[in-house]
């Protein structure tokens, strides 16, 4: 049976069907992960629970740790990720409160180097082109379509630097390029969940037009006052997932290692073996 981690806020932790079972700190060769781990029963599922900024909300997006994050979720048997995240929207058809599981990610941030679970020893190369997981995006669709949510099957997410919001010049810029939504934090958790050969999908949530729209509400008020209202339409989305997950997944996350890896077996050292074991030792 497929074991579900879920990253987000903190408020994500109150549900009425969850049983809190215990934190768990874990340690990996990449550094801390932003938290503790929290195991926890929902609907019968065993679920891991990360909060990605840290409990109170300290990390920015730029200091996540995101490749301890997910070496962590894999050491803890996750196979399935399903990222709960505040967004912009870049659209005027998609609105505040709306929510998009979106299908494509652009980055725009100064992290690509460190957004991996590679290096240091090991060469590696995924496919990338499609970087969610498919069935779990169609079942975070289905599920929030079901709810009578206002939802999105696709979208383009533009992952930006921060911490400080856009611009004008550059909201409108992200648009003329066909941009749907914009965060700061998915794309290298999506990067290292499909090097660790882990279903990904994102559960983006809407709380504000960004600055290019007239109405100017990107402000922290607004968006915290909807990402209040989000949380609950996220934690029914969360419950009802949970218990739809496949008993075997059969997509192509979970072999997406074979062939990538290009350091011949003989070169990697004894050290690399060791830290990447949980992640490539089923190739070696």
């Amino acid at each position: 049976m497929s074991k579900l981690g879920i990253i987000g806020g903190s408020g994500l932790y109150d549900m009425p069907n969850l049983r809190a079972v215990e934190w768990i700190g874990i340690r990996t060769p990449f550094g801390k992960p932003s938290d503790k781990f929290l195991r926890a029963e929902l609907s019968g599922r065993d679920v891991i629970f990360l909060p990605r900024h840290g409990r109170g909300h300290h990390l920015l997006p730029g200091e996540i740790n995101n490749a301890a994050n997910i070496y962590a979720m894999k050491k803890l048997g996750v196979d399935t990720i399903i990222s709960v995240s505040t967004v912009g929207s870049l659209r005027q058809e998609i609105k505040p409160m709306d929510i998009v599981i979106p299908d494509q990610y652009v980055d725009r941030t100064n992290q690509a180097r460190s957004g991996t679970l590679f290096g240091n020893g090991l060469a590696a190369h995924i496919t990338f082109s499609d970087p969610v997981c498919p069935v779990l995006s169609k079942l975070l669709f289905d599920a929030a379509s079901a709810l009578g949510l206002p939802a999105h099957a696709k979208g383009v997410y533009l992952n930006m630097e921060g911490p400080s919001f856009s611009t004008r010049a550059e909201s409108n810029l992200y648009r003329s390029w066909g941009m749907d939504i914009i965060g700061m934090t998915n794309l290298h958790e999506a990067r290292c969940a499909r090097e660790a050969e882990i279903c990904y999908a994102t559960l983006a949530m809407v709380t504000d037009y960004d600055c290019w729209h007239e109405s100017d509400n990107a402000s922290v008020d607004i968006i915290i006052q909807n990402l209040s209202r989000n949380i609950d339409n996220a934690k029914k989305i969360l419950e009802t997932v949970s218990s739809r997950l496949p008993q075997k997944r059969d997509c192509l996350c979970a072999g997406a290692l074979k062939g990538a890896i290009i350091t011949k077996p003989a070169a990697i050292l004894a050290d690399v073996r060791k830290r990447l074991d949980i992640i490539i030792g089923k190739y070696l």
